[in-house]
């Protein structure tokens, strides 16, 4: 098995995402070979106390760019939106938020 911070890259924090927290649902950047079964696990392990209900995974489609008088595209990069139970803790990392 992955270690949990291969799968789990960085967390997602926008004014959207920071709306989803109050509802218990908080957005990861995750590896995009990782399944929703592994995502979960990483959560449990990464933030010990927390019982993940459910994922939901999607691939963020990548944007072209303007570099000078060429045309690029940005990296394509998979998100997970995690659901933890209302009765387990918040996960240390957004306690501030």
């Amino acid at each position: 098995m992955k270690d949990p911070r291969d799968i789990i890259k960085r967390p997602i924090v926008t004014e959207s995402s920071t709306q989803m927290m109050e509802d218990n649902i908080y957005t990861f950047e995750v590896d995009g070979d990782a399944n929703k079964i592994e995502i979960a696990q990483a959560v449990e392990s990464i933030f010990s106390g927390s019982k993940v209900q459910r994922v939901n995974t999607l691939w963020v489609k990548p944007k072209r760019k303007r570099y000078g008088k060429h045309y690029g595209f940005t990296s394509k990069w998979k998100k997970a939106y995690v659901k933890i139970s209302a009765d387990s803790k918040q996960p240390e990392f957004f306690a501030g938020m």
